[in-house]
């Protein structure tokens, strides 16, 4: 069976995020990656330098955009995420210690500029499925 480019590039984006000890992704997040083609590192990306934060539609949700695209065909890329907090095993010579990790529950693309300062823009699919899974 012979590869080309475009069956390389879809099977890179198969590949499976790791969670960290900072970092956590939801399998919903996973899908919607592939979904929108969006790499791991862009993702991040969005989280430390975002060009507009809101409050996300779940409770104790945040959502970062950043703006991407051209002038005459703008695109937002958002990101929902939530901060939490676990605590690590005690090993025998130290006591159990509180890390502070980022959960992402999803990532989109929206077509447009969104308006400021009103609820985030997410796409009906997204939506039923976190409302599915139980993530909202």
């Amino acid at each position: 069976m012979l590869l080309t480019g475009k069956t390389i590039k879809i099977n890179m984006f198969l590949k499976f995020r790791q969670n960290t000890n900072n970092v956590r992704w939801t399998n919903h997040s996973q899908r919607k990656l592939r979904q929108y083609r969006l790499s791991e590192k862009r993702v991040l990306r969005v989280l430390r330098r975002p060009d507009r934060k809101e409050e996300g539609i779940a409770p104790g949700t945040l959502a970062n955009m950043q703006t991407t695209g051209t002038k005459k065909h703008p695109t937002e890329i958002w990101v929902m995420y939530q901060t939490a907090s676990s605590r690590l095993k005690a090993q025998s010579s130290k006591p159990a210690q509180k890390t502070k990790f980022v959960r992402i529950i999803s990532a989109w693309k929206y077509p447009a500029i969104s308006p400021k300062g009103k609820t985030i823009p997410i796409p009906d699919d997204i939506l039923q499925d976190l409302i599915k899974e139980g993530l909202i």
